[in-house]
């Protein structure tokens, strides 16, 4: 993975990474929603699964979990960037957390997922109460 960020373009950052652990500590955590892995296109991909950078223009994913809340509990968002979320509890996490720019699924298989499924256990054996919300086919 260290090569491919120096010869590819791979979302996101490597500082971004691990930014759903910074913005939502383990003891904090109430909800896991679990996607799949990163947007793929420039701008978007920021370490939170299914958000992207507040200029971004919205993935239609985040445009139809936006309007299921709407729907469901009258909840109006304008921003595609869930910090807030992350910061309340919400462990906004991927399958995988890396890609590379314009190919989906790049980075399945080269570990990510075991990584991530000793988190989901991790919060499952250790944590009370949370609601775990899984999306798309890996998750």
């Amino acid at each position: 993975l260290e090569k491919e960020y120096t010869t590819q373009t791979v979302y996101p950052d490597k500082q971004n990474i691990y930014q759903a652990f910074d913005l939502t500590p383990f003891e904090d955590i109430k909800v896991v929603i679990l996607g799949q892995d990163p947007y793929h296109g420039p701008n978007q991909a920021h370490g939170l699964a299914f958000s992207v950078q507040p200029h971004a223009k919205f993935p239609p994913s985040l445009r139809n979990m936006y309007q299921e809340l709407e729907n469901d509990i009258g909840c109006h968002r304008t921003s595609p960037h869930l910090q807030d979320w992350a910061r309340e509890g919400v462990l906004l996490l991927n399958t995988v957390l890396t890609v590379r720019q314009g190919e989906a699924h790049s980075h399945r298989n080269i570990g990510w997922e075991t990584f991530t499924d000793e988190i989901i256990q991790a919060v499952s054996n250790y944590r009370e109460h949370v609601v775990f919300i899984l999306w798309g086919r890996p998750a």
